[in-house]
């Protein structure tokens, strides 16, 4: 489908009303450490794409949240 065939007609326009209470969030950005993993797990992610540090740090995070939550408790 190309863009001339998008119906946009169910799409509020964007005012300067929107705009001016729109807030620019970034995210942070990844610190580079060393860390020691296994060479299975290590090879394993490798496996799973090219962005596997980021997925490392996806479980990562996941993990900590299941933490936060549970030590909450």
């Amino acid at each position: 489908m190309s863009d001339d065939e998008i119906d946009y007609s169910d799409i509020p326009k964007l005012d300067e009303t929107f705009w001016s209470n729109a807030t620019l969030c970034t995210p942070s950005r990844p610190h580079n450490i060393s860390i020691l993993i296994d060479k299975d797990i290590l090879e394993w992610f490798k496996s799973q794409g090219p962005m596997y540090q980021a997925h490392v740090n996806d479980v990562l995070r996941r993990y900590m949240e299941s933490q936060k939550s549970y030590l909450r408790t």
